[in-house]
């Protein structure tokens, strides 16, 4: 990638020092370039699927195929049973505890009987007595209950939780083992094939949005202060044999460092070969291809 910025910006310099002042020359040159991204498997295993071919042109999110992931499909399935299991262990504390809540009422309904036949002298307080004592110890029970019933609950749900983790953890690898494109675009080169061994980092393809590119070029420093950030520029696209294509540019990145050529020296004799890079998007037409050599015209007004 160096080796051919090198290149353009040699190519460049050239053109630079020969543009004087004579009619159709251009004020700077450089070679087309497109944004492309190489998508690499995030899964490990053998290719399933794989749709698509050098040239087709992908939207952003499709699906072009899947890696093998039934053992991560079996291993869900396994958790998703363990966790009905775990759910299925929860008691049902308003339940569980029914017959002792009832147990206590009938003892207070007792307790309201006697203490009017206390009242009435009919019974001795003794057994009064033994009914305050029966309903203490229910209510204390019933509190043992309610206490190791949440604790039952709590921990089953916490590992329920822990099994949805889980659950979310393959569902993120089987999301991983489909081969999704990123960016609607043009496939440039297929890497993989349906039926191979593939594995986590390694590419299957690589695309380029074709529909917007940039020319790369450079600038001299007295032409720096004739170009500015969104400005718009003339740009031919060079087919050869002096014939070019005018196209409408937009100046989206100018170099904040200059290059010096060579760039082992960088002498006071040397500064005359100060550039500038910059980048200036322009809609492509079908025609546009990537190395394609391309000049600017910078307005003088």
């Amino acid at each position: 990638m160096k080796t051919m910025q090198y290149v353009i910006l040699g190519i460049a310099i050239v053109l630079i020092s020969g543009c004087g002042g004579g009619e159709g020359e251009f004020d700077a040159s450089g070679v087309f370039e497109a944004t492309e991204v190489i998508v690499s498997a995030e899964a490990n295993g053998k290719i399933l699927e794989f749709n698509a071919n050098e040239g087709d042109t992908l939207e952003a999110g499709e699906r072009l195929g899947y890696i093998d992931s039934l053992q991560l499909y079996l291993k869900k399935l396994q958790l998703l049973a363990s966790q009905r299991s775990v759910q299925k262990r929860m008691p049902d504390i308003r339940t569980q505890i029914a017959a002792t809540e009832q147990q206590i009422a009938t003892a207070k309904k007792e307790k309201e009987r006697v203490e009017n036949l206390l009242k009435a002298n009919a019974v001795n307080k003794k057994q009064l007595d033994d009914l305050n004592a029966q309903i203490a110890f229910l209510e204390k029970q019933l509190a043992a209950q309610r206490s190791s019933l949440s604790t039952t609950n709590q921990s089953l749900t916490e590992e329920s939780s822990a099994l949805e983790i889980q659950i979310k953890q393959i569902n993120d690898q089987l999301e991983k083992s489909r081969i999704i494109n990123p960016i609607r675009g043009t496939l440039l080169v297929k890497y993989a094939e349906t039926g191979e061994i593939t594995g986590t980092g390694k590419p299957l393809f690589k695309i380029a949005d074709m529909e917007n590119m940039y020319l790369r070029a450079y600038i001299s420093t007295g032409q720096l202060t004739k170009l500015k950030l969104g400005e718009t520029v003339k740009v031919f696209a060079d087919y050869g044999e002096d014939e070019y294509k005018e196209y409408k540019g937009k100046v989206t990145w100018i170099s904040s460092k200059a290059e010096f050529t060579p760039k082992s020296i960088q002498t006071k004799d040397e500064r005359a070969n100060l550039v500038y890079a910059v980048k200036i998007q322009v809609k492509n037409d079908g025609y546009l291809k990537i190395g394609m050599y391309g000049e600017i015209e910078i307005s003088e007004e």
